[in-house]
């Protein structure tokens, strides 16, 4: 496993860590200790969840198998999304995050979090309001690195300017689409990442299962697959189920056969081979499917297959005047 660094800061985490965001709904508390024992034996240290994963219910299973554990993983969990039906039971406020966090301790079991996330923006909160929540945090030592995810270029900028002007923890890193088919983040985030000196972790790196190729325009999701699965199934197939898409696919395929890798190793391995990228979140049902993707860690792409992709993503996307160019 390769271990890199989370931005500025001196903390290590793995080159390909654990998303659970299916962990107490789809997976089973049995499977998903496999999956988690899988992870653990193979070097992953890092193990992200949220308190919006299946009720809370992702937070439980991952503490109690870290239990013993606690010293060799990095937690990642989230505050933000919606968690009951009262006035302050979302967003970013000092309110919501000091209940949120208390909230993610109890079910985790443990009496720190290592990356706290920032799980969404939040546009009727200031955000020194959450940063000093944050601060409060680290101080209290409930909290280690503050991190955000889904923010824009220019949310994310702000809040590193309140930081240094007030002298408050920055966001260490953050987390965000990326895979083959989306990389809107190019233009913008990533420059801004890497001279900032902000960590990326890339979530969706298989466009919600669409880039394992195995996927048909012709029929209906299969059973059990992510565009299949109830809540889940219409976001992802409005996020990735187009002709265009499932053009790419066609063409992606073909680089990653004469690479001589699974359709799905290519793609982990291409987010990977982008050198601003931190970690790339694997977001498994199955032991089975965290093996195949791990095995991508270890994937080099050549100049040219990265040349290739950038042809796909000029078809899907065709170069046109930017304004940031």
């Amino acid at each position: 496993m390769q271990y890199r660094k989370v931005g500025r800061s001196g903390l290590k985490i793995s080159a390909a860590a654990l998303g659970t965001g299916f962990f107490g709904s789809h997976t089973g508390e049995a499977d998903a200790n496999k999956i988690m024992d899988i992870a653990f034996e193979k070097g992953i240290n890092l193990f992200d969840t949220a308190n919006s994963y299946a009720g809370g219910r992702s937070e439980e299973i991952v503490g109690k198998f870290i239990k013993n554990k606690r010293a060799q993983i990095v937690l990642a969990t989230k505050v933000g999304q919606k968690q009951g039906k009262g006035p302050n039971d979302n967003g970013l406020s000092r309110e919501h995050i000091l209940q949120g966090v208390e909230a993610s301790l109890k079910r985790l079991d443990t009496n720190y979090i290592d990356i706290y996330y920032a799980h969404v923006p939040d546009y009727t909160t200031p955000l020194e309001e959450t940063l000093r929540a944050f601060d409060d945090l680290v101080k209290q030592g409930k909290v280690r690195y503050i991190a955000c995810a889904n923010f824009l270029v220019w949310q994310l900028m702000k809040a590193q300017h309140i930081s240094d002007k007030y002298d408050l923890p920055r966001f260490d890193i953050i987390q965000i689409p990326y895979n083959l088919l989306t990389r809107d983040i190019e233009p913008e985030l990533i420059p801004c990442c890497a001279g900032e000196g902000t960590g990326v972790t890339a979530y969706n790196p298989l466009a919600g299962g669409l880039l394992t190729g195995k996927h048909s325009p012709d029929k209906p999701p299969a059973p059990n697959t992510r565009f299949s699965l109830e809540g889940i199934g219409p976001r992802d197939q409005e996020r990735y189920w187009s002709a265009a898409n499932f053009t790419g696919v066609e063409h992606l395929k073909k680089i990653a056969d004469a690479h001589g890798c699974s359709m799905a190793q290519f793609s982990v391995a291409w987010v990977l081979n982008n050198p601003v990228i931190t970690s790339v979140i694997l977001g498994v049902s199955s032991a089975r499917q965290l093996e195949e993707n791990m095995g991508a860690v270890d994937i080099k792409l050549t100049a040219e297959e990265m040349k290739a992709c950038d042809v796909v993503w000029d078809e899907l996307r065709p170069p046109r005047i930017f304004y940031g160019r």
